[in-house]
Parts: C-alpha cells; sequence; structure tokens
C-alpha cells in the first residue's frame, strides 16, 4: 500500500509510535514529499527481539508511505558500544562476530521492508565502518568533535545514569554519541536523509546528530523522532518472557513460541499491540475496542 506521504506522521501518532519529535510542523511539510530516513542498529547479536520490532514496524510504514528508508548497520559503533540503558561497559565483540551478526540481521530486515531496486522507494542497507574505519583522528578531533561541548555531552540521560551510579564509564563509551552524530550527519550528506527514528532513549543522541548538522550544512530541514519504551500491562519491558528473549529468528526461538508469546498477550495489552505490530487498517481497529471473551481470544491469535 501506498498512501499520501503527508499522512505518515498523523499515522504514527494515532497508532502510538510518537514520544518525542523535533520541530513537528517543518517536519509535517517536509513529509508532503518523498523523504528518506533511517533507524541504526548495532551487531551486537546474530538476531534482533521483540523490542526492536516498533522501530522495524516505523521503517515499514515509512516505505508503504511512499517514504525510503535507511538501515544504518552499526558495523563501526559496535566496535564502541553504546552506553544508553546499560549498567555495565558492554562486551566488545570481534570483527568476525559483527560481520557474522551483520548477515544475520539483513535476513530480518528483509521480512519487514523491500530492498528491491525495482521499488523507487527501495530500502537501502548501510554501514558506519564504511566511515568510521577510515577516520583520521586529529581530523576528527578539529572537524567534528570541536563542535561538542563536554558540558552538554554529561547532560545526556545515559552518560547522567552511570555517572549517577558512579558505575565505570569508558572514554570508548563516552564518545558513542559524537559518533552516531556523525552517522546522521554522513547519511545527510550521501543520501539526503532528512529524519533520524530511534527509541526514547536515544533522544539526546538524536538532537546532538541535528545540532552537528546544523552547524556544517547550514539547514533547519532535519529532524529527529522516538517512540516510547513499550512495556506490558504489568510493567515489563517488551521482549522478554520467562523463558528468555523473544528473538525474531527461526534459528534462535521456535516458531510455536514466539507464535505462544503473542497468543498470551493479556487482554489490556491486545488494541495497543494491533495498533503498533500489525497492517490492520486503524478505522479497523478501532471497531475492536469493545470485543471481550471470545472475540478478543481471536484477536490475540
Amino acid at each position: 500500500m501506498t498512501t499520501n506521504n503527508g499522512e505518515f506522521l498523523n499515522f504514527l501518532k494515532k497508532r502510538g509510535f510518537v514520544s518525542q519529535c523535533t520541530n513537528e510542523i517543518s517536519l509535517q511539510k517536509t513529509l508532503k514529499q518523498a523523504t528518506t530516513g533511517y533507524i541504526g542498529f548495532d551487531c551486537t547479536s546474530d538476531s534482533l527481539h521483540v523490542g526492536s520490532l516498533l522501530p522495524l514496524m516505523i521503517l515499514r510504514n515509512f516505505q508503504r508511505f511512499g517514504h525510503k528508508p535507511i538501515v544504518l548497520l552499526g558495523g563501526g559503533t559496535t566496535l564502541i558500544g553504546d552506553p544508553s540503558g546499560k549498567d555495565d561497559t558492554r562486551k566488545i565483540l570481534s570483527k568476525k562476530e559483527i560481520i557474522k551478526n551483520k548477515k544475520n540481521l539483513k535476513k530480518i530486515f528483509e521480512k519487514f521492508i523491500s530492498f528491491k531496486n525495482s521499488k523507487t522507494n527501495s530500502a537501502i542497507l548501510v554501514d558506519n565502518y564504511q566511515w568510521l574505519s577510515t577516520l583520521k583522528l586529529i581530523d576528527f578531533l578539529r572537524n567534528i568533535g570541536s563542535k561538542f561541548s563536554v558540558n552538554k555531552m554529561l547532560s545526556l540521560e545515559s552518560i547522567k545514569q552511570r555517572l549517577n551510579r558512579e558505575q565505570n564509564l569508558s572514554f570508548l563509551e563516552f564518545n558513542y554519541s559524537i559518533f552516531q552524530a556523525f552517522d546522521f550527519l554522513e547519511l545527510y550528506r550521501n543520501h539526503n536523509c532528512k529524519v533520524q527514528f530511534g527509541g526514547s532513549d536515544q533522544w539526546g543522541n538524536i538532537v546532538s546528530g541535528i545540532d552537528l548538522i546544523k552547524k556544517l550544512e547550514k539547514t533547519e530541514d532535519i529532524f529527529g523522532l522516538t517512540s516510547p519504551l513499550i512495556t506490558t500491562t504489568d510493567g515489563k519491558k517488551m521482549g522478554k518472557s520467562e523463558s528468555g528473549a523473544i528473538w525474531l529468528s527461526e534459528e534462535k526461538l521456535n516458531i510455536q513460541n514466539f507464535w505462544q508469546y503473542w497468543r498470551n498477550t493479556s487482554d489490556e495489552d491486545v488494541i495497543k499491540f494491533l495498533y503498533l505490530f500489525t497492517d490492520i487498517e486503524t478505522e479497523k481497529i478501532q471497531k475492536f475496542k469493545d470485543y471481550k471473551g471470545s472475540e478478543l481470544n481471536n484477536l490475540k491469535i
């Protein structure tokens, strides 16, 4: 389905995808034309889990509304480690492990968005290792690092939490937000990418990228949009069960167990999950709101 480009943002808001947005009025105007946007995925595992379904559905709908999605694989940033939402330093993976993870992740992306060249808005897959691996330290510090305030970086939620808890924060991780901002700059310059999507924990990193582009490219036509952290009615973060993570690949999770996870959705979460994780039309879901008992069970199935 291809819909009016300009309706994409309204669609996201109606379905519950939006937490924060920079300059919503200007973004709405920009989205009236076909626009390129991206989400980054680090390669810390050979699969994604249910917690990654929200960004995948945003990219899926972005493409359905006629826009061009970019999947940015963090082959470079995975070598550094994102401190967001973590109490400890992430395990540093070898380059060999990261290459294996990248191959497996692409198979998952292909289930949600189309990379076929026949589509004018076909998705593209890029890897930030391509540019991060060739950076020269002195040039990078002068041209990019000089645009960042350490005071502002210390106020980022991911940094602040670690420091408040007096937990170790490596110099490597401290630089993560600069590299993520640089990714946005690279995608803007090489793909005219104007929107970065991400989870609510990425807000500070996204804004850092927008500020960097505005300083270097003298443009205001650049945006960020975050989605909320999705929890179930019992307050648990999505993506986990008693038996472990709910993976999105058959190699890591039996299909029957994946199906059972959704079948066990609590009654209160059914409508919310239909809005977020299905292609069912909004108007049709609205008619399900009064369903109870067996009707509700059928919706789960």
